[in-house]
């Protein structure tokens, strides 16, 4: 699960709520962007036939895969990396977290913007998240209410969204 690649700049994140519409976004991503498989609500069994028929897809494009879930699993379900408290990828909501952040190849720091994932939770604007993203020793990558649009006023290159490949209609002008 070596890291040989650049870092992808923009990454799919999957949910419960894109899930329908994943394979008609993982075809809109542009080619060698990132996937990241979350999918918790599914059962075991359905998890890992449906991460294997997105993944199959992912790679065909050119894509990065990443599993929700610990470096092994990641590893024994053939993801390029994990997602998740130390895994490759971490998410990340404040300073606390960044600093525990110190074997990530890249964090994922939000909410960015107002989103449906963080509903009622303040959102980190731009000059929060440059302050935050500031102390981080990996690349950040800019997840809550991203889309193409919010990316070019976050003035970020690394993002990932929700709801920005699939077409779904947002719950807010900003959602993910």
């Amino acid at each position: 699960m070596a890291r040989l690649k650049p870092l992808p700049a923009i990454w799919l994140v999957s949910d419960a709520r894109n899930d329908a519409l994943l394979e008609r976004a993982l075809k809109r991503l542009p080619r060698g962007s990132g996937f990241i498989f979350r999918h918790y609500h599914l059962l075991e069994a359905q998890r890992r036939a449906r991460f294997a028929a997105l993944a199959r897809l992912a790679r065909a494009r050119g894509h990065t895969v990443a599993l929700a879930g610990t470096r092994p699993e990641a590893r024994h379900w053939g993801a390029d990396l994990a997602y998740g408290p130390g895994g490759h990828l971490v998410p990340a909501h404040s300073l606390r977290e960044i600093r525990r952040a110190s074997r990530a190849v890249a964090i994922l720091l939000s909410p960015a913007f107002p989103t449906q994932s963080h509903l009622g939770e303040k959102p980190l604007g731009p000059l929060r998240f440059r302050l935050l993203a500031a102390h981080a020793a990996a690349p950040v990558i800019a997840l809550g209410g991203m889309n193409a649009c919010s990316a070019r006023r976050l003035d970020w290159r690394y993002w990932a969204g929700i709801d920005a490949f699939t077409d779904m209609p947002p719950a807010h002008p900003r959602s993910s």
